[in-house]
């Protein structure tokens, strides 16, 4: 694969909460439409599409591409939980890279119902069965619905093993409101301090209250990648190339390890992010600006570690020191992240992409990282994949 791979146009829509936005096929057209029109290029100049989704039919990356044309292009439609977004974007990164095309589409969308994620079809076994009973076994409190049994498990065990406080918790979501005040696409843009996120109803005791989690989101964000030879043809904006990318999936240490961290796929973050160190031939103090899948504030903190912006025991210290905000040794999620900006599963990847391409074009507005040259992306789903981009300004 050695055609280099440009980002030439990025577009989301504003999140709204389930029941207050767009059917999903029109949340989906707006979103290509908005990329390609960042990008100058008609739909016709986009010869692949890969569509990601985790709640809708099949097929119905087609009927939002519809909205937008009908061109008989391949159009793929993708579906990996949560890292839906950046997976979709994987594929498209790999058909240019590889020369099989030189303009291709990745679009996400979700339309979600409130409450927490649960499973559609219940007469078959569940992809997640090995998770929830290793999640029985960890931690119990099968009250919980299991997505914070997931995350909360994971974020007590590092409170367990290195003593970290309900506090730090508190201050990354008290974080991402600060960021998300300043983003016009957020779903929240109210700041929160660490101690209204404290009083906030508890789900977990000594765990987990209600601010800590994301909420579920509807929404779309779409990306236009090209080769670097069709870009300098049409001049289009050559300013921001995928450097690296790595996708990973489970491995042994995820029941192995009897680790609920593991379970929620800590050991895959931490490859994709090799991987793509060593694929840029950086170091994570490289990075400028990051944004990561904070879907509850209990994986921010663990994802710290993962990705290397601080040793693994170290993040609480990394928190209250302040080196995950603007001043500090990052900015990890400038947008609000998922804790603020929202969680829209099959969008959430290529909105992180459309954060990290403004930062790097310099067009963040109150937001914007001074300087930014390298962002890192980090998307995660469980079940499990996780994808992680590494974004260069040129």
């Amino acid at each position: 694969m050695s055609h280099d791979v440009l980002v030439a146009g990025v577009g989301m829509i504003p999140f709204a909460k389930p029941g207050k936005s767009e059917p999903y096929f029109r949340m989906g057209a707006a979103a290509a439409g908005l990329a390609l029109a960042d990008a100058g290029l008609d739909y016709a100049a986009v010869q692949q599409a890969y569509v990601g989704y985790v709640y809708a039919d099949s097929t119905a990356g087609q009927r939002a591409l519809y909205e937008v044309g009908m061109s008989g292009i391949p159009v793929v439609n993708v579906n990996n939980n949560c890292s839906t977004g950046s997976t979709a974007l994987f594929l498209a990164r790999q058909a240019v890279a590889s020369g099989a095309a030189d303009c291709v589409l990745a679009l996400g969308f979700e339309q979600m119902n409130p409450g927490a994620l649960g499973s559609v079809y219940t007469d078959r076994p569940s992809p997640f069965e090995r998770f929830d009973a290793e999640t029985d076994a960890l931690v119990g409190h099968g009250e919980i619905p299991l997505a914070l049994r997931y995350f909360g498990g994971a974020g007590k065990a590092h409170m367990d093993q290195y003593g970290t406080r309900l506090s730090t918790f508190a201050k990354i979501r008290a974080k991402a409101s600060r960021h998300a005040a300043r983003n016009p696409l957020a779903l929240f843009r109210t700041e929160v301090t660490e101690e209204e996120v404290l009083a906030a109803p508890v789900i977990w005791p000594g765990v987990m209250t209600r601010l800590m989690a994301c909420p579920p989101t509807c929404g779309a964000a779409a990306a236009v990648v090209v080769s670097e030879t069709y870009a300098r043809r049409h001049g289009l904006d050559r300013s921001v190339r995928i450097r690296a990318q790595a996708m990973t999936t489970d491995g042994p240490q995820t029941f192995e390890s009897h680790d609920m961290r593991e379970v929620v796929g800590f050991g895959m973050a931490q490859s994709a992010a090799q991987q793509v160190y060593e694929q840029a031939g950086i170091g994570p103090r490289d990075v400028d600006v990051i944004e990561l899948h904070d879907c509850f504030a209990h994986n921010e903190l663990l994802s710290y570690e993962a990705l290397g912006l601080c040793p693994v025991g170290g993040a609480e210290k990394f928190v209250c020191d302040g080196d995950n905000t603007y001043g500090g040794r990052y900015v990890t999620n400038p947008s609000g992240g998922l804790l603020s900006k929202g969680h829209p599963l099959g969008a959430t990847g290529l909105a992180q992409c459309t954060e990290l391409v403004q930062q790097l074009r310099g067009r963040a507005g109150q937001r914007q990282v001074a300087g930014a040259r390298l962002g890192l992306q980090h998307n995660l789903g469980l079940g499990g994949a996780c994808v992680v981009t590494l974004y260069e300004r040129l």
